[in-house]
């Protein structure tokens, strides 16, 4: 499904953010990335969607060059990648429901509004989060939990193919964070959708990813089943003075 290779990035031509990183994923893979804050996971997950742009490498998206789609391609590349942030990328002011609908804009034309088969998919993702009963609160008013959830419900409403999720639960406390992959398993469990999630928990990445992609100063360090890593690649990882804070 993804083929990225030899995938380069640096903002200020000096230090290099990303250094010739490859990785493939298949349909239906729940892909963990773990590594310090700065070792370079949200610059891969933005390079995947061209969020932006790297510098050298290749991305290939189900049979497309990302790197030298066209406006059209990339729309359509975005349009089965879905998102999700640390800190949501929500508009606080507008309702849950908006939100969620939000996430079919790729489907429509400027300023064409939502049908009723939208609205019910937008309750329907909702349900699936459980917050059906919250469509019509202003987002502001909601937990942090509660929000990214709101943000799985706009990601699901791509229809996408895989989802990209960029440390959803690193603003959220122990039991929240664990709910919300709880989502993102049954998502990718349920309906095949891959899923690369950046995380810092390794016990969540026991638990969901079949797959760890381990990065430190922009090279990856570690590629295998997150049941690997043991202690000694936990600190090669991390280094020598980390330790392992367990999600249960």
């Amino acid at each position: 499904m993804l083929s990225v290779k030899d995938l380069s990035k640096s903002y200020d031509k000096r230090i290099w953010a990303l250094s010739k990183v490859s990785l493939e994923v298949n349909s239906g893979d729940f892909v963990i990335l773990l590594g310090l804050s700065g070792s370079g996971k949200s610059t891969l997950l933005r390079c995947i969607n061209r969020l932006i742009e790297p510098c050298a490498g290749s991305i290939d998206f189900m049979g497309t060059d990302v790197v030298n789609a066209s406006s059209s391609e990339l729309k359509q590349v975005r349009r089965n990648i879905g998102m999700i942030f640390q800190q949501f990328n929500l508009v606080k002011n507008l309702s849950v429901l908006t939100n969620v609908l939000c996430g079919r804009l790729g489907y429509h034309s400027f300023l064409s509004p939502f049908s009723k088969a939208d609205i019910e998919l937008a309750m329907h993702n909702l349900h699936r989060v459980g917050l059906q009963d919250y469509s019509t609160r202003m987002v502001k008013q909601l937990s942090g939990g509660q929000q990214q959830r709101v943000a799985i419900a706009r990601a699901l409403m791509q229809a996408p193919k895989m989802i990209l999720a960029d440390e959803p639960v690193a603003s959220l406390d122990p039991a929240t964070a664990d709910s919300v992959m709880s989502y993102l398993g049954e998502i990718n469990q349920r309906d095949g959708i891959s899923i690369i999630c950046s995380l810092h928990f390794l016990s969540l990445a026991r638990k969901y990813g079949n797959r760890v992609y381990a990065l430190k100063d922009g090279k990856c360090v570690f590629e295998g089943s997150p049941l690997m890593i043991d202690e000694d690649r936990f600190k090669a990882i991390y280094g020598q003075d980390a330790k392992e804070v367990e999600i249960r």
